[in-house]
């Protein structure tokens, strides 16, 4: 990871934060391809009642159809939980640099092990605001992770 990621690693924290603000979970995602920001989007499960509508789901959605992700970078604010680890591996996505490992991790290595790149930003805020949300809010948390 170098300087360039952070620029995205701090656009999936914006929209994390974003998400807290209207009332979800704080999860963000950003996808890059070639440098160029592809979309954004943020967790919206809590706001619009979509049990699917984690935060690299609605990045992807709001990326449209893509031909293909080879070249592609998936930015998020939290380590994927196994359905977006899923999509990830389905679209051939070959990278993705993850903020917070600390307050949920686990699917890093299936990810590895389906050839995908996974960098850890170890990103501050992000782990700062996932364990003040998860403090605050634990029956939404248990429910998010399906605990």
């Amino acid at each position: 990871m170098d300087g360039f990621d952070i620029r995205f690693v701090e656009i999936a924290f914006e929209e994390a934060r974003k998400s807290l603000l209207a009332g979800g979970l704080p999860i963000g995602a950003a996808l890059v391809n070639d440098g160029a920001l592809v979309s954004r989007g943020h967790n919206q499960r809590i706001q619009n009642g979509d049990p699917i509508a984690h935060g690299e789901m609605d990045c992807l959605r709001r990326a449209g159809r893509q031909k293909s992700y080879k070249s592609m970078t998936l930015y998020t604010s939290l380590s994927p939980c196994m359905m977006c680890a899923g999509t990830i591996v389905q679209f051939k996505i070959p990278r993705i640099v993850i903020s917070d490992t600390e307050n949920f991790g686990g699917n890093e290595a299936f990810l590895r092990e389906h050839g995908v790149a996974v960098a850890d930003a170890a990103h501050q805020p992000s782990i700062t605001q996932m364990q003040a949300f998860i403090k605050k809010n634990p029956t939404l948390w248990h429910e998010d992770i399906m605990e």
